[in-house]
């Protein structure tokens, strides 16, 4: 109320100098002319107090809109500059992994290899001992089964000769003499 106070005394002071550079009074000036004046000073105290008291508040609150907006979305960018960079990170250590990943892998399948290698070495001696000692085994138990063989033939041989030879008379002198031989013995 003040400032608008102060706007229509200031405004009546200029309504008072224009009309004293015109050569006449107040009171001479038409009264159309202080209507108007007096309209304008309403208007002017209107929109004063529209621009000073309502629009204020609505800017106001415009500005902590516009702000907060601002805000959010420079915290945003913020956390998604942050992801980004983390993304990035991640990538350049997700190719460092890989490369590492590749490295080891070559070097295990390498130590595979050459552990394939000697177990498959070991093996092929112990198959080599294994079959030598069969092919051993083999040739004893063929001697053997030839000295069986060997001792059949001898025996079958020794009996169809004993059998030859046998005669009774050959056979009855062999049982005195294994008589004699029980006779001579003390039991």
């Amino acid at each position: 109320m003040r400032a608008m106070l102060t706007a229509i005394v200031l405004l009546l002071i200029t309504v008072a100098a224009r009309a004293a550079e015109e050569g006449g009074s107040a009171a001479e000036q038409p009264v159309g002319t202080a209507f108007k004046w007096i309209h304008f000073v309403i208007l002017a105290g209107l929109a004063y107090w529209v621009f000073a008291k309502l629009l204020p508040p609505v800017f106001r609150r415009n500005a902590d809109n516009i702000s907060a907006a601002i805000s959010k979305a420079t915290a945003a960018k913020a956390e998604a500059e942050k992801k980004l960079q983390d993304a990035a990170t991640k990538l350049a250590s997700l190719e460092k992994e890989i490369a590492e990943f590749r490295a080891i892998a070559l070097r295990e399948a390498g130590a595979e290899i050459e552990r394939l290698r000697i177990v498959t070495k070991s093996d092929v001696e112990k198959i080599g001992v294994a079959a030598k000692v069969e092919i051993e085994a083999a040739e004893r138990a063929a001697r053997v089964e030839l000295k069986a063989l060997a001792a059949k033939l001898a025996v079958d041989g020794a009996e169809s000769l004993v059998t030859r030879q046998m005669t009774p008379s050959v056979q009855e002198a062999l049982i005195n003499q294994f008589v004699q031989s029980l006779q001579g013995r003390p039991n």
